[in-house]
């Protein structure tokens, strides 16, 4: 569980692995659907989202809900890369600096979050 900036709580994890119920997941892989309401963001793998708008888009949403005291989760293939970058961005839409996000997700949810240079480029531009 990572606590944002602002205070809400969201939860990263790898697709598939066997979770507690969440009141909203943004997905960012392949792979099977909670139960609960999801919304599935194309993001291949060690890359970017393929629509940057339905991304944002999407992650205003995690942000709202968990904002409104839902339980909400980000979760990819390995939970490390996208999750991460998810995490960081959601970080970022919450009023973190952009260039302090990478480094913020790295100690508040996984030293290896953020995998790729490209990764960590589209975080630092959020702001902009």
């Amino acid at each position: 569980m990572v606590v944002l900036p602002g205070g809400a709580f969201v939860r990263g994890r790898r697709v598939g692995d066997v979770a507690t119920p969440a009141d909203f997941a943004l997905l960012l892989a392949p792979g099977p659907a909670p139960a609960w309401a999801h919304r599935r963001i194309r993001w291949p793998d060690f890359l970017l989202p393929l629509d940057r708008a339905d991304a944002l888009d999407a992650l205003r949403e995690a942000l709202r809900r968990a904002y409104a005291g839902q339980r909400v989760e980000v979760a990819c293939l390995g939970g490390i890369g996208r999750t991460g970058t998810a995490l960081a961005a959601l970080a970022v839409l919450d009023g973190l600096p952009a260039d302090r996000a990478v480094e913020w997700v790295r100690e508040h949810y996984h030293p290896r979050a953020v995998e790729t240079p490209w990764q960590r480029r589209w975080v630092r531009r959020l702001s902009r």
